[in-house]
């Protein structure tokens, strides 16, 4: 599988559908203040234009593999001790991803306790994103070993976003791309980005980064992950599309039947893409209205950090981004 994706065939609606959702998350909060939560980012009360709205999401809507869960519901999970067990790659989860997703659960739950985040959302978003950082190629540090990279946001058939990061993350110094196996844009990882591994980076490409910095921006906003509006709402907000939203939870219930480990490098890469024909969303979807109101978020102060955290406040050091390289080719 390239890492940089392929054709784009989805339509520009994406854009458009961002920023109903946007703009409804928007409306929860007080006139001209819509913020994460080190305060570092400021709404101006008014409508958002699509292309902001997409910045403002975790991947720019980009596209995403549309694979679906097995017909057969995985084993139960085995105990933590349990060594690595066999089974389809499929239904298992390579060994440091798996970590990942786990450590941020435990992250969160310190830090966010009324989040109520499952590991489980983490490895569905993670497997629609990228295939579990394409069936767990990683280093011994959880780093990718090559990057993996979303379409130019160009504005040819996705939104238009103009370089935010000199090329450091995603090597293109024209346009921003999504990055990593969380697929994050750098204008978002800018503000949502992580240390997960307490390297004392926050790496989009590490997938202990990319899983902690996921968890945080999940449970932005106060939301409550044991609520249905709640959940559906932050998953919209990773990249909102009904397609998406069903693809992920579809994941979700899969993963939380059971899943096991699998050796890193070992897992199953996706076939399908959302920008692909043969893909599950061959045509645009409709936009997307949460039929509920997002709970009213106040401000405060970032929550004790967890593992391997630095808790996102406004003094935290920006990150320290990888030297530029070239995205492979294939």
């Amino acid at each position: 599988m390239a890492a940089q994706f392929g054709r784009l065939r989805k339509g520009a609606v994406n854009t458009t559908v961002a920023a109903v959702a946007v703009a409804a998350l928007a409306a929860s909060q007080a006139p001209g203040v819509t913020t994460d939560d080190a305060g570092r980012r400021i709404a101006t009360g008014t409508q958002p234009s699509p292309d902001a709205a997409a910045e403002d999401s975790a991947t720019g809507n980009s596209p995403y593999y549309t694979d679906l869960p097995p017909l057969n519901s995985p084993n139960p999970s085995p105990s933590a001790d349990t060594p690595v067990s066999p089974g389809s790659s499929e239904a298992g989860i390579p060994a440091t991803v798996l970590d990942a997703y786990k450590k941020a659960e435990t992250a969160l739950r310190e830090a966010k306790p009324g989040c109520n985040l499952p590991w489980q959302l983490l490895a569905a978003i993670g497997k629609v994103e990228s295939g579990q950082a394409r069936g767990g190629r990683v280093d011994a540090n959880g780093t990718t070993i090559s990057r993996i990279l979303g379409p130019q946001l160009n504005g040819n058939g996705f939104a238009n976003i103009s370089d935010t990061d000199n090329g450091a993350y995603d090597g293109d110094s024209s346009y921003d791309r999504a990055v990593g196996p969380m697929q994050f844009i750098p204008s978002t990882w800018e503000w949502a980005g992580r240390d997960g591994n307490g390297d004392g980076k926050r790496d989009p490409n590490n997938v202990y980064d990319a899983a902690l910095a996921a968890g945080h921006y999940l449970c932005r906003f106060g939301w409550d992950l044991s609520t249905q509006g709640d959940l559906d709402r932050a998953i919209l907000s990773y990249n909102n599309s009904q397609d998406y939203l069903n693809l992920v939870m579809r994941w979700l219930e899969y993963y939380r039947k059971g899943t096991h480990e699998i050796p890193d490098g070992t897992g199953t890469l996706p076939s399908d893409r959302s920008d692909d024909s043969a893909g599950a969303s061959p045509t645009p979807t409709a936009p997307v209205t949460p039929t509920t109101p997002p709970k009213p978020a106040t401000p405060t102060t970032p929550g004790s950090p967890g593992p391997g955290d630095n808790g996102g406040g406004s003094s935290s050091p920006k990150p320290t981004p990888p030297s530029p390289t070239p995205p492979p080719t294939t």
